[in-house]
C-alpha cells in the first residue's frame, strides 16, 4: 500500500509539472523624462507559447511620444517595431507592438523607447541610437516625424506571458541626491570661474 501511495504521489507531481501554465495579461504605465530613456520590462514564458503580444497604446493620436518597441531574449533582439497599430484595440497610428505566433520558453525583455531611438545592433549591450546624445527633456525635444511638446506618458500591455515585472520607479531620495550633486557641481564651477 505504501508503494502505491508513493507511486500515486509521484504521478500527481508529474501531472502538475506537465500541466500547461496559465498565461496572463499585464499592463504597465509611467512617464519618461528624456528622449534617450529606454523602459525595460522583463517577462517570462514557462513553456513555448503560440500567441504572445506586446504593444503600446499610449500615443493617443499625438498626445504622447511616438514609441519604438523591441523584444530581447538573453540579450539578443527577437523583434523590433516602429509602427503597428493592429495588435490590439485602443492603439492609434504611431503606436507600436509585436505579435509572436511561436515563442520559446524563457526569460525576455520588452523595451520601449522614443522614435528614432532604435537598437544599435542585435545585442542589448550594443545600446540604442540616442545613448551618446545629451539628455533633452521630452517637453522641449523636437521628436522626428512629430513635433515639440510630445507627452511623456507610456502605456504598454503584454498578453500570453506567464509573468512580467514593472520597471523600477526612481525613489524621491534619488532625485534629491541628484539635485544636490548637480547644485554642488554648479557651485564649484561658479567658484572656479570667479577665481
Amino acid at each position: 500500500m505504501r508503494k502505491f501511495k508513493i507511486l500515486l504521489g509521484s504521478a500527481l507531481l508529474a501531472a502538475v509539472a506537465a500541466a500547461p501554465s496559465h498565461a496572463a495579461d499585464f499592463s504597465f504605465s509611467g512617464t519618461i523624462q528624456y528622449q534617450k530613456d529606454v523602459i525595460k520590462i522583463p517577462f517570462t514564458l514557462l513553456q513555448d507559447a503560440t500567441d504572445v503580444r506586446v504593444w503600446t497604446d499610449s500615443f493617443h493620436s499625438g498626445g504622447n511620444f511616438d514609441p519604438i518597441t523591441a523584444v530581447w531574449k538573453n540579450g539578443v533582439i527577437v523583434g523590433e517595431n516602429d509602427d503597428d497599430s493592429t495588435i490590439a484595440l485602443g492603439q492609434t497610428y504611431y503606436d507600436s507592438g509585436l505579435r509572436f505566433a511561436n515563442l520559446s520558453a524563457g526569460n525576455y525583455l520588452f523595451t520601449i523607447a522614443t522614435f528614432n531611438n532604435f537598437a544599435n545592433g542585435t545585442h542589448l549591450n550594443d545600446g540604442f541610437r540616442y545613448d551618446s546624445q545629451a539628455a533633452i527633456p521630452l517637453a522641449s525635444w523636437d521628436q522626428p516625424a512629430n513635433h515639440v511638446g510630445m507627452g511623456p506618458n507610456w502605456s504598454v500591455h503584454l498578453s500570453g506571458v506567464d509573468s512580467a515585472t514593472p520597471p523600477p520607479v526612481p525613489e524621491p531620495e534619488s532625485y534629491a541626491m541628484l539635485a544636490a550633486g548637480l547644485g554642488l557641481l554648479a557651485f564649484v564651477a561658479r567658484r572656479k570661474k570667479q577665481a
